[in-house]
């Protein structure tokens, strides 16, 4: 079971903001294929990259394994509201829409939801637009964690505050500027969860299915 940080703070959400903060340099926000994981190990069994398909609707299309404990399943291709109670979960999409097309960066304090054999759980999510490959906003950025006994799985939670910051291009900033190392200096990282690279398919659902061959051999007299 993933390790919570403790009651003092929500240390990741400040590395991976800072680690946004640091690619985007003086533009909007980065691109999608600048997200290193190497960069944002403390925060990466937290993290995620949602895609947005439809106003409102994104799904999950890398998460890292403390989504899953919460879920108690495999959560990549679920839409991010899947850990949103139905009540608040019409809140959570006008945020998506508003962090995707002001831009902007969101942070929301979550409570779980109240059921009996339940322990209450607190939890913070932020959120952070990216530009996806052909240059729309399409991808956030984005980490999960909650602080408290886990108990049961799934575990939904209902939005306690939302603050949402407009983010501004800085022409005074420097631009960042990407060294490049020699081969022979870079230094071996290990990264934790390898699994938080993006598939190259689209995901498919989790339900069970009978499995059929690979192959079938078709034969024709035609």
């Amino acid at each position: 079971m993933t390790q919570h940080v403790s009651k003092n703070g929500f240390a990741p959400l400040a590395q991976l903001e800072a680690y946004w903060e640091a690619l985007r340099g003086n533009r909007l926000m980065p691109n999608r294929s600048e997200i290193d994981p190497r960069g944002i190990e403390q925060a990466l069994e937290f993290s995620f990259i949602v895609e947005r398909i439809a106003p409102g609707i994104a799904r999950l299309r890398i998460a890292g394994s403390h989504l899953s404990d919460l879920m108690g399943m495999e959560v990549r291709g679920m839409p991010l509201t899947s850990f949103i109670t139905p009540s608040s979960r019409r809140q959570l999409s006008d945020i998506l829409e508003e962090v995707f097309e002001t831009p902007a960066i969101c942070t929301l304090d979550l409570h779980s939801e109240r059921n009996a054999g339940l322990p209450p759980l607190d939890a913070r999510m932020v959120l952070m637009p990216l530009k996806s490959d052909l240059g729309d906003v399409s991808r956030i950025l984005g980490a999960l964690i909650s602080v408290g006994d886990m108990g049961r799985s799934p575990r939904r939670f209902d939005i306690s505050r939302s603050s949402l910051r407009p983010i501004i291009a800085d022409a005074s900033l420097p631009p960042v500027v990407k060294k490049k190392t020699p081969a022979a200096q870079r230094p071996i990282v290990k990264t934790p969860e390898p699994a938080f690279r993006e598939p190259k398919v689209p995901f498919k659902s989790e339900t069970p299915r009978r499995h059929a061959p690979y192959l079938r051999l078709v034969k024709s007299d035609d």
